[in-house]
């Protein structure tokens, strides 16, 4: 009996999670998902996705390093999505074993990601928590043309703090920049934002891919509100992160802790 065929017997609780969590994060690599699934050793963590994409649970597909290697990425395929009961919404369409040589989807998912994994399987502090994490197929409403990278919250002494994610990359323009500034404080004032989420405040955390951006960016956004924004790069959280003070604000020059 084939692999494909056998998959009710092969998949465990720790397969399924790893498949709910790419349905979230879209695409991940060995060491991540090693993270999600609480793996001991990398050479386990390869060992399990070799057969998820054997029995035509997982697609793979390779990128270039760092350091001039290959290593593989994964993301669900039609049967891994329909076992969990996600849509095709949920699947890249890359060819199965493709090298993947420049992508800005892909790097934007990266950057993402980064956040998702820190907040969601790795220990923020010692009364922090991140009870929810969301991304969003459509627009947030009808009358508000805004699609957030993410939504989470964390949960730190009693207190609930409500945070959208925007990851940029350096290739949405400073007019861009400014309707996104538009539609958050729309979001903040015209009570969708608690009629959807139940909470009264949220926060907008921006990631850049450098310092620079995020000044020029930070410039756009403290000509229009210095409220709802605070702003960090992704190598500082990557270092720092993400409650260290590596946060400004739009109208300040301290850095300060998210929390």
């Amino acid at each position: 009996m084939s692999s494909v065929k056998d998959i009710g017997t092969i998949t465990t609780p720790r397969d399924l999670a790893i498949l709910r969590t790419l349905a979230a994060a879209r695409v991940l690599d060995a060491e991540q998902i090693g993270i999600v699934g609480g793996f001991t050793s990398l050479r386990r963590t390869n060992r399990r996705l070799l057969k998820l994409v054997n029995a035509g649970l997982l697609r793979r597909w390779f990128v270039g390093t760092e350091m001039r290697g290959v290593k593989a990425i994964y993301g669900l395929s039609p049967r891994g999505a329909s076992l969990i009961g996600e849509s095709s919404h949920v699947l890249i369409p890359w060819k199965q074993e493709r090298v993947i040589t420049s992508s800005q989807f892909l790097a934007h998912q990266q950057a993402v990601n980064e956040i998702f994994l820190r907040t969601r399987f790795q220990p923020l502090g010692a009364e922090a928590s991140c009870e929810r994490w969301m991304t969003f197929r459509e627009q947030l409403a009808p009358s508000l043309p805004l699609r957030p990278d993410a939504y989470f919250e964390i949960k730190n002494a009693g207190s609930v703090y409500p945070m959208f994610l925007e990851a940029d990359l350096g290739n949405e323009t400073s007019t861009v920049w400014k309707g996104k500034v538009e539609l958050y404080l729309n979001l903040a004032l015209n009570g969708e934002f608690e009629r959807q989420f139940h909470e009264k405040r949220f926060r907008v955390l921006v990631l850049f891919h450098s310092s620079r951006r995020l000044e020029v960016i930070r410039k756009t956004i403290a000509s229009r509100t210095d409220k709802l924004f605070w702003l960090s790069t992704q190598d500082q959280v990557r270092s720092e992160g993400l409650l260290a003070s590596i946060w400004l604000r739009p109208n300040a020059e301290q850095r300060i802790p998210l929390l």
